[in-house]
């Protein structure tokens, strides 16, 4: 029996891919070890959203070489399908495959035998306009969340983005396949699923033709029994309907949890940048949220440094972020990446400037996140708490993502409990009293 290992760099939704291909391998009778249980197969599983994410990746490879010297190294995702022949070079890499051949990676290399060193590694790597069929995936056995794929691809092409390069065109599974996902999570145990994919709101798209909506989809999975808890991962602005959000506020299941990718605070820089949007519908959105669901907690994507944003356009994003009711910033310091429009426009943001700019933003989300925690400070949350324990104490998330800590207690993991929030600790977690056990049906 073969033994495999799998890592994976960026989102959750390579973390669900990874997942549903480790699965395949199960049923093909591999067993599935940790990287560091000298693999005779790994699987890197890579990301390309920023540079950093393309040096991870050889850092790995590298490290894989020094577990298993013999061991057959094949790397897919979205690095694997923007520069297939750069990482072919790659010193102990043996097969590199692209976005539509990843998820028939068993059956394209026969039983992964190492060849001679001095031989070419495999690439297996169609354009990325052959990328149509969908692949149902989500997460399981990793955590007490499940991340379920719904959507795949995108069509919107923003000007810092390679990501419809490297995933190709918006494609969503039916609402009949996403609900029987669901089911299945369920029936393994699993509270809480999060809705993962490129382009969520893009939901319901199939060869090409709308055919369902991500409200339609809403609505299916609110009706699933035995789920305590769905989170939507990411969804545009532009896409955030005010009916979602309705539903949502009103839901058995959804929880009170936006994130909602802003990017930047300066409609000259979202010109710029080619979003969907200007600022103003991103200030009706949060207003709407927080006016139908006011204990929300709604997280925001920006980058810093794009090309064209000058000292004035960051400030200008400062302010504006500084005065919205948010919870928390995923901050991204821009990084040039080939084949994207914005590489044609000037002037170029020093990367001393991008710097200082995504250091004022981590100081803001620090500030907003600890405000949002000190408002619900004194009320009543339910708390899934998960299998993560150290020094004694365990954690877990309130349904409006504030991350508790508490006495370690195994009967306690992937349930529910009811708790007081009692303060911040220095460690930026919330410290609670126990207030009564949900039971769980």
């Amino acid at each position: 029996m073969k033994k495999v290992a799998f890592y994976t760099l960026g989102c959750k939704l390579n973390y669900s891919e990874t997942s549903t291909i480790a699965r395949m391998f199960e049923q093909k009778g591999y067993k599935k070890v940790e990287f560091n249980q000298t693999p005779d197969i790994f699987i890197i599983n890579t990301c390309s959203v920023t540079e950093n994410a393309d040096k991870k990746c050889k850092k790995i490879v590298k490290e894989a070489n020094k577990i298993n010297p013999n061991g057959y190294v094949t790397i897919i995702g979205c690095y694997a399908q923007l520069k297939p022949q750069e990482i072919a070079d790659i010193e102990g890499v043996d097969a590199v495959l692209g976005a539509a051949e990843k998820f028939q990676l068993i059956d394209l290399l026969d039983g992964f035998v190492k060849e001679p060193k001095e031989n070419q590694a495999k690439i297996f790597n169609q354009n990325i306009e052959e990328a149509i069929d969908y692949h149902s995936s989500y997460s399981l056995n990793d955590r007490t969340r499940t991340f379920l794929k719904v959507q795949d691809g995108c069509d919107y092409p923003c000007a810092y983005c390679t990501i419809p390069l490297a995933r190709g065109a918006s494609r969503s599974d039916t609402i009949e396949n996403v609900v029987k996902a669901a089911k299945e999570i369920v029936a393994s145990g699993v509270k809480e699923i999060v809705l993962t994919g490129v382009n969520i709101g893009d939901f319901g798209l199939q060869n090409g033709k709308r055919k369902e909506t991500f409200l339609d989809l809403v609505k299916a999975l609110d009706e699933v029994e035995g789920l305590e808890r769905i989170r939507i991962s990411s969804i545009e602005p532009n896409l955030l309907t005010d009916e979602i959000i309705e539903f949502v506020a009103t839901s058995k299941r959804f929880v009170p949890h936006f994130h909602i990718p802003l990017q930047s605070g300066s409609n000259k820089v979202l010109g710029l940048m080619k979003r969907r949007y200007r600022r103003e519908l991103y200030i009706e959105r949060v207003n709407k949220i927080k006016q139908l669901i006011p204990h929300c907690c709604i997280g925001v994507d920006v980058i810093v440094g794009h090309p064209g944003e000058t000292e004035e356009d960051f400030i200008e994003t400062y302010n504006f972020l500084n005065d919205l009711d948010i919870s928390y910033l995923h901050v991204f310091t821009y990084s040039e990446r080939e084949n994207t429009a914005a590489l044609s426009i000037k002037p170029v943001v020093a990367l001393n400037k991008r710097s200082e700019r995504s250091k004022m933003l981590h100081i803001l989300s620090e500030k907003k996140r600890r405000y949002f925690y000190e408002e619900n400070l004194g009320k009543n949350f339910k708390v899934l708490f998960e299998d993560d324990v150290e020094n004694g104490q365990m954690q877990g998330f309130t349904e409006n993502y504030i991350r508790v800590t508490a006495k370690y207690d195994p009967i306690l993991i992937n349930e529910s409990k009811e708790v007081h929030l009692v303060s911040i600790n220095p460690e930026m977690l919330v410290e609670v009293n126990e207030v009564e056990v949900f039971e769980t049906h």
